[in-house]
């Protein structure tokens, strides 16, 4: 095989594994965390508005469609059915990994077809990295280039590289790339993990380097460990994954983290509702992505997908009339309460 074809089979096998298998590992945090109750909210339900801005742009709800898939010609309707429900709710959308398009244009059409079909939406374009060291800004510049995005994701996944077998595993030199990318590049950088956290130092070098926005990828939601695990041929590469299955920091942990150095924030990783979104906002984010709980009803049909949809924004819609929260700018001032490990391991690292 190829590196080209290896780049995109591994997209594929991604996909169906998680379609097909339990993925998700650990905690990430919602479960400790309330949002206090208004039991007087003084605000029309019928009447509350989930519009927000992130980065210059305006969105009409704070739930953001995270990386997914691409870069296979059969991730291409999956990512057809997420961008048309990007453009009819007006939602933010990231891709998933740009590489296999960059590596062989002829996989392109599974990524243009988001803009295609989403024509006015907020883009981010995506690429690895190891990618943005290796080949530099001219390879973000053709990820940007390819979905007209807005902005571009630099995603960092050392755990999943650490693990699969055709991973990278020097990652010297990448902070350097990323200070230069956001020196030159005409576009916000919003640097992304994977699923496993951002600490507060992490946080604070990503900010240095220039990034515009900080994407959490925390702990307790999909796990690339457990994936790499069940893809592995190699049994000792299996046996890795099994190890660092518990490997990161909690999502809720991480976001409180981040929010301490500024700036603007997605919180991904385990947010499975409306209400978790919510919380996410309450806590200092100003987006909250959600990939699987997407991807499945993505693959099934347009309607199961937009039924979603629907579900998670009026869970958030309630959730804010109940906090008596007529806009998320109110939301992002709601008291919550925060117990269990979750604030054993906040107070630890404050």
């Amino acid at each position: 095989m190829t590196r080209e074809t290896i780049t995109s089979s591994r997209k594929r096998d991604h996909l169906i594994i998680c379609c097909e298998n339990p993925v998700e590992a650990g905690d990430a945090g919602f479960g400790d965390v309330r949002l206090v109750h208004n039991a007087l909210p003084e605000c029309d339900m019928d009447a509350i508005d989930t519009r927000t801005r992130f980065l210059g742009a305006t969105l009409s709800s704070p739930l953001f469609i995270a990386a997914m898939t691409g870069g296979h010609p059969d991730t291409l309707e999956v990512n057809r059915r997420l961008a048309r429900v990007a453009e009819r709710y007006n939602l933010g959308m990231g891709v998933g990994s740009q590489r296999a398009a960059l590596e062989n244009p002829e996989l392109e059409g599974s990524f243009t077809v988001v803009r295609e079909e989403a024509p006015h939406a907020f883009l981010c374009a995506n690429l690895g990295i190891i990618q943005l060291r290796d080949h530099g800004i001219e390879w973000a510049e053709r990820a940007v280039e390819m979905i007209d995005a807005q902005a571009i994701a630099i995603h960092i996944n050392s755990l999943q590289e650490a693990i699969q077998p055709e991973g990278d595993h020097n990652a010297e030199g990448c902070l350097a790339a990323l200070r230069t990318l956001c020196e030159e590049f005409p576009y916000p950088v919003i640097v992304k993990e994977t699923g496993s956290g951002i600490s507060a130092e992490t946080a604070r070098a990503i900010r240095g380097a220039g990034a515009s926005a900080i994407d959490i990828g925390g702990y307790g939601g999909t796990s690339w460990a457990k994936i790499e695990r069940l893809r592995a041929s190699d049994p000792r590469l299996a046996e890795l994954g099994e190890a660092f299955l518990s490997w990161g920091i909690p999502t809720v942990v991480s976001l409180r983290e981040v929010r301490k150095v500024g700036g603007p924030i997605i919180a991904t990783g385990g947010l499975r509702s409306g209400i978790d979104i919510a919380k996410a906002i309450a806590l200092g984010a100003d987006l909250g992505g959600m990939a699987l709980p997407l991807l499945k009803p993505a693959m099934e049909s347009e309607d199961a997908l937009l039924a979603a949809v629907d579900a998670i924004q009026r869970e958030l819609e309630v959730a804010m009339f109940l906090t008596g929260s007529r806009t998320m700018r109110d939301l992002s001032n709601v008291r919550t309460y925060i117990t269990g490990l979750t604030r054993e391991m906040i107070e630890t690292s404050d």
